[in-house]
Formats: C-alpha cells, sequence, structure tokens
C-alpha cells in the first residue's frame, strides 16, 4: 500500500454516518466577523473522549485506497488511528502534541518524528491543535487570534486573513448555528494549499460533528484527495491507546 497509508492514518478518519442529519441555514444577513467567531465558538464541544469507526477513500496521483479504521481520541491528548483492509490491521498511529509516529504492516516500515513532514505532505503547517480541530469540524485555526474580512458567498459566510500575505485562508460557515462548512489555507510562496469541506452535520448530546469531510491537498509533486464517513461515534468510553511498533520494522524517513 505504499507508505502514505501510514499518513492517512495520521488524521483522516474522523466523519460519522448520523442517524439524522441538522438543517442548515444560509446566510442572508450582513454579521462582523467577531460575531460569526464567536457564534462558531458558541458550538461546544463536552466530551473527554471520542470513539470513531470510520471508511475512508484515499486517492493521489498513483493509487487509490479504500480502507477501514478505528479512532480513538483523548482530548487535547493523544489520537490513536488503527487502518484495515479487508478486515485485517495494516497499519497504525498515534499522535501527540509533541510528535508524530505511525507503522505499517505490508513493508515493515515505522516512522516517528514531528510534524515537519506532515505539514509539508498536506500543504499547510500542522500541530495536535489543527489536526483535532479539523476531526472535530471546528476551525483549524484559532480565529480568535486574527483579523478577517467578511462576506456572504454561495450563502454562506466567508472569513477571509487579512494579516499573513504569505498564507491565504479563508472560512466558510452556514448560518443556524455557525457550523463550519469549508475551510482552505493556502501557501502561496511554497505553492501548497488545503481544501477541507463538511458536508453535514449530526447533533449528538456531546457535541455536534460532521457527517463527513473531504480533503483536497495540492502541491508541487501533486494533488491528494481523501473522503471519510462516519460509520459509528460515541463518547466518554474509557479507551486504551495501545502502540507498539514490531521490534523487526525499519525505521523510514520521509522526504
Amino acid at each position: 500500500m505504499k507508505k502514505y497509508i501510514g499518513l492517512v492514518a495520521l488524521i483522516f478518519l474522523a466523519s460519522c454516518k448520523s442517524k439524522s442529519v441538522l438543517s442548515e441555514v444560509k446566510a442572508g444577513k450582513t454579521l462582523t466577523s467577531e460575531k460569526i467567531i464567536e457564534s462558531h465558538y458558541n458550538n461546544k464541544k463536552d466530551f473527554s473522549t471520542v470513539y470513531i469507526k470510520a471508511s475512508a477513500r484515499y486517492k493521489d496521483e498513483s493509487q487509490t485506497q479504500n480502507v477501514t479504521a478505528e479512532i480513538k481520541i483523548k482530548k487535547d491528548e493523544k489520537i490513536l488511528v488503527s487502518i484495515r483492509f479487508l478486515g485485517i490491521t495494516m497499519a497504525k498511529a498515534l499522535i501527540t502534541p509533541s510528535e508524530v509516529k505511525y507503522y505499517e504492516k505490508l513493508n515493515g516500515k515505522y516512522f516517528e518524528g514531528d510534524y515537519t513532514t506532515l505539514s509539508q505532505w498536506l500543504g499547510t503547517d500542522l500541530n495536535f491543535q489543527k489536526v483535532q480541530n479539523l476531526l472535530i469540524g471546528q476551525a483549524m485555526d484559532d480565529l480568535t487570534k486574527d483579523k478577517y474580512t467578511t462576506i456572504i458567498e454561495d450563502k454562506m459566510y466567508k472569513l477571509s486573513s487579512t494579516a499573513d500575505k504569505r498564507n491565504s485562508k479563508t472560512f466558510y460557515f452556514e448560518a443556524g448555528r455557525f457550523l463550519i462548512k469549508k475551510q482552505q489555507i493556502e501557501q502561496t510562496y511554497e505553492d501548497r494549499m488545503l481544501k477541507v469541506a463538511y458536508p453535514n452535520h449530526t447533533q449528538y448530546a456531546q457535541a455536534i460533528m460532521p457527517t463527513g469531510i473531504l480533503i483536497e491537498a495540492f502541491q508541487k509533486k501533486g494533488k491528494t484527495n481523501i473522503s471519510i464517513e462516519y460509520n459509528s461515534v460515541s463518547f466518554n468510553e474509557e479507551l486504551s491507546f495501545p502502540y507498539s511498533v514490531p521490534g523487526d520494522y525499519e525505521r523510514v524517513f520521509i522526504d
């Protein structure tokens, strides 16, 4: 399956086939960016752990893979992903605020490092909080740390960053609960771009979660597409996070 299945395991298995999809409201009234940001963060994420069973489709310039996965999130601490192909565990990944690591069975390889490689592969600078936010359907960046212009586009509120000329960032929200629908980060000087879209959302007692995630990563080496769908989601269970690289696996360094 090549080395990329391990990277797929790191972040992209986090959407859910919901019992009921939340209705959305079209933007029609002009609002300030401060009001939109405040309303977005009013959607509380009141949980300690999330356990997700998901399916995902990965496609790049050379391959297409369909996989299933278990994703365990301990909020603000760690994320464990187990990738399965035809029911067999083929890769496992563990990410924490300080490191990213995974191993894959097919070639007997493993990787350990910081977020530099993952950031280069996806086309935007990443850290643990951004990855977690992406998975649970929240703006990847802390929106309170920047300034934005606001317009209505495609009947959604569009926030565009005005502070950093090297990084163009846009966020789209529906007008009911101000759930994020799209977020796009473009690094023009590095010729990299990441697009993330959330087709729908569902309501749980602990949080509103996306029902799916569509990801497009563009860079000089080519384009990567990942589409994800949750099959089940549960909250606040006692979860274990076992991760151990088999002793005969070879460490790899990814350019």
